[in-house]
């Protein structure tokens, strides 16, 4: 296939996942699910990794079970490393998109790791968010990010220390998830 096909079949890949996105974010949760995992079944577990990082971000946020969300968001995470980790990565053009995502892909599995009690993997993946953020511009998407860890830091740390947070008797609440 020729460079320009190849592009325009990867730029309509991301352009049916992020209309599936706007089904989700406009409320319509379960048919975003069911449109992302036919998406997923086309890509397939040796797919683009661009794609794969991507559609598994999303896919996680649509999930009722939160061993199933953090299934997802270690998929895309796993994805998004395969990308940057790559000595030949940077010849994808994903890989500037990876490495943006990766703060929030490691926030959203530490959110994760928290909603499910494990504390110790929950702070691992923070601290990796953490380090991740430092490589982020300036902006709304960075400030929104490293508020968003810091946010999960005090909530682990109140844990740590029994004390209930600002958000009612259940303590500091969910943890937004990050999107790109």
């Amino acid at each position: 296939m020729a460079k320009g096909q190849e592009q325009a079949a990867a730029d309509a890949v991301l352009t049916r996942i992020g209309q599936v996105a706007m089904l989700h974010h406009a409320g319509d949760r379960e048919e975003a699910r069911h449109r992302f995992l036919a998406l997923w079944a086309e890509i397939g577990e040796h797919g683009d990794a661009l794609h794969r990082c991507t559609l598994a971000h999303y896919l996680a946020g649509t999930q009722d079970d939160p061993e199933e969300e953090l299934a997802w968001d270690l998929r895309a995470l796993s994805a998004a490393e395969e990308l940057t980790e790559d000595l030949l990565a940077d010849r994808h053009e994903g890989t500037a998109a990876a490495r943006a995502l990766s703060p929030s892909l490691h926030l959203n599995v530490a959110a994760d790791y928290d909603r499910l009690g494990h504390r110790e993997a929950a702070r691992l993946h923070l601290r990796r968010a953490r380090a991740a953020a430092r490589s982020l511009a300036p902006g709304r998407y960075g400030e929104g990010v490293r508020a968003s860890i810091d946010r999960l830091e005090m909530r682990l740390d109140a844990a740590d220390r029994g004390t209930r947070g600002p958000d009612g008797p259940e303590g500091w609440g969910r943890p937004p998830r990050q999107r790109p």
